[in-house]
């Protein structure tokens, strides 16, 4: 259990990055992991998008709609009482119009229990994070690699795992513009901004011009804090990744107990006398009887 057992606030992120305390994030899709995220002290729990290519089988996070997010976002809630939780607005949930935004960000935190949302994008977005807060919703803000885009232009190539994003802000333009759409959305009242998949010296260029909280995920050492991924921190998914940093190799673990325990139901193994149940003798005694048709029933 952390030393700072005080619930994490949107104002204690921002004190956080004040004192140079960085920020831990991770997602999490269900009520046994947020339990035990929240209990190791995580300050930011995210039900992510990413809900849709590492649970639900999907193969963009195109596909996650609101229903999606909320059913999995009422299973973290459940479980998390001091870390602030997060939660994504999904794919044409909110590009659609600043009505569409401002409801469906309203559902999140009435249906679901976020206590903030996070959208992607930067100056096509700004109208819908303006409406949102003023709705009373807190937002946070999302550039560099942005999945829900798709755009052409943030891919590499593609290989067996699919597309490959590039890193944004590789040049000294691209860098700026990055810089210059941050402190848009800050002035839009986002109140922590992710970046992902950027260069460290552009991030850091960002974190240290924004006054509010910059998390990175890919984005090098100098962000305010950290996000991933739970299922790459621990090792659960094939691939390896290096922007990501695996704490385990959760995959082999599972897959060997699996095997280990269709072994023993095909054997015979399992169950053992110490995992079964026993009547009473003499209640098995009337049975045999009840069974054999000498016996009557209580």
């Amino acid at each position: 259990m952390p030393n700072t057992p005080d619930k994490i606030t949107a104002s204690s992120l921002q004190s956080q990055k004040q004192r140079g305390q960085k920020i831990s994030m991770l997602t999490a899709y269900d009520y046994p992991t947020a339990l035990l995220q929240d209990e190791a002290g995580i300050d930011v729990i995210f039900v992510g998008d990413s809900v849709g290519t590492n649970v639900l089988g999907y193969r963009s996070p195109q596909q996650v709609t609101m229903d999606d997010i909320l059913h999995h976002l009422r299973a973290v809630r459940r479980a998390v009482r001091r870390a602030y939780l997060l939660a994504d607005l999904p794919f044409m949930s909110y590009q659609a119009s600043v009505e569409t935004a401002v409801e469906n960000a309203g559902r999140l935190v009435q249906e679901g229990g976020t206590e903030g949302v996070k959208l992607e994008g930067g100056l096509p977005v700004l109208p819908q994070v303006k409406a949102i807060v003023e709705a009373g919703i807190p937002v946070v803000g999302h550039l560099g690699f942005t999945p829900q885009s798709q755009a052409r232009e943030f891919y590499l190539f593609s290989d067996r795992r699919g597309t490959v994003p590039k890193f944004q802000g590789k040049g000294p333009k691209g860098a700026k513009a990055l810089i210059e759409e941050a402190l848009r959305l800050e002035d839009a009242g986002i109140f922590a901004l992710v970046l992902e998949l950027v260069t460290e010296e552009a991030a850091q260029a960002v974190t240290e011009r924004l006054s509010i909280p910059v998390i990175g995920i890919g984005a090098g050492r100098y962000c305010d804090g950290q996000v991933l991924i739970v299922h790459d921190l621990v090792g659960l998914n094939e691939e390896d990744l290096i922007l990501a940093k695996a704490y385990g190799q959760t995959r082999q673990v599972w897959l060997d107990i699996f095997s280990t325990y269709r072994r023993e139901v095909a054997e015979g193994l399992f169950p053992t006398a110490e995992n079964v149940a026993h009547m009473e003798p003499d209640k098995h005694a009337e049975l045999d009887a009840l069974l054999k048709g000498n016996g009557k029933n209580d």
